[in-house]
């Protein structure tokens, strides 16, 4: 097969095979729905488990809607950041089968091998948003603020995603294998708990509550608080006051360095 050497031969070329290889991640879920259904439900029964067990215990800051209007917010950007793990475990499952060689040594665009899992896992959070906003509503769940609130922070959860993608993808293709997800899992846990997500910064001890407020997770939360018109802390901190800046700025920030990485680590596999 003759390479494209121009730039538009090479970006059709790029497109082609990323619509194929997410064609391919796709194909795979469909194959495995038990499993694909087990990760989607996996949020609901913490929200379920949050909302019913323990939320008669917690102050809501602002009031409004209780306790479970307050963690969907937070659940939302839980689920997005738990999305890490798929990530991981698909590249580091190709990898360690060798498939992702097989795709080295084939005419495939370098490019479309990352952003072919990449879109792949964006859609699969799509279906997760839209399956945690059913539950959202079914528990009580409300966005006060109008559909273009409501869509710009749906929007912002996309792109956190977006950016934990790539560093799903670098930490799939330094990983020795699929079964290192639990050192994922030991990373993610603590940065999803570490936020305002599930409880309100200020109960928190001075210099942890600083930390959690200036966690990306905390941003995306506070942003989508304010933007669905959810209840939530109305701290006078720099970060709770832009805390929208932030969360876009956090993503931003996180693509900036996890996508490079992501790819310098694919080019240098394997020499």
């Amino acid at each position: 097969m003759t390479l494209p050497e121009t730039p538009v031969g090479r970006l059709r070329w790029a497109v082609a095979d990323t619509r194929t290889l997410t064609g391919r991640a796709l194909a795979h879920w469909a194959r495995r729905p038990g499993e694909v259904a087990v990760g989607l439900l996996f949020p609901v029964m913490v929200v379920l488990m949050m909302g019913y067990l323990f939320g008669g215990q917690m102050d809501v800051p602002g009031g409004g809607g209780g306790y479970r209007e307050f963690i969907m917010p937070g659940m939302f950007a839980m689920t997005m950041l738990f999305g890490i793990e798929t990530t991981f475990a698909a590249v580091a499952g190709d990898a360690a089968k060798g498939v992702t060689d097989r795709f080295r040594a084939m005419p495939t665009s370098p490019p479309a091998i990352i952003a072919g899992r990449g879109a792949a896992d964006l859609l699969h959070s799509v279906a997760a948003l839209a399956v945690m906003a059913v539950c959202g509503l079914l528990v009580g769940w409300r966005a006060h603020e109008g559909a273009a609130r409501a869509l710009a922070g749906l929007g912002l959860l996309l792109l956190l995603r977006f950016a934990l993608i790539w560093m799903g993808v670098y930490l799939g293709l330094v990983a020795k294998g699929p079964e290192s997800v639990a050192a994922v899992q030991t990373l993610v846990w603590p940065i999803g708990f570490l936020s305002s997500a599930l409880v309100v910064p200020d109960t928190m001890p001075g210099w942890l509550g600083a930390i959690a407020e200036w966690n990306p997770m905390s941003a995306t939360v506070t942003a989508c608080r304010e933007l669905f018109g959810d209840p939530g802390p109305t701290g006078g901190s720099w970060a709770a006051q832009h805390s929208v800046l932030l969360a876009v700025l956090w993503p931003l920030v996180i693509t900036a360095v996890f996508f490079p990485l992501a790819a310098r680590r694919y080019r240098v596999m394997g020499r």
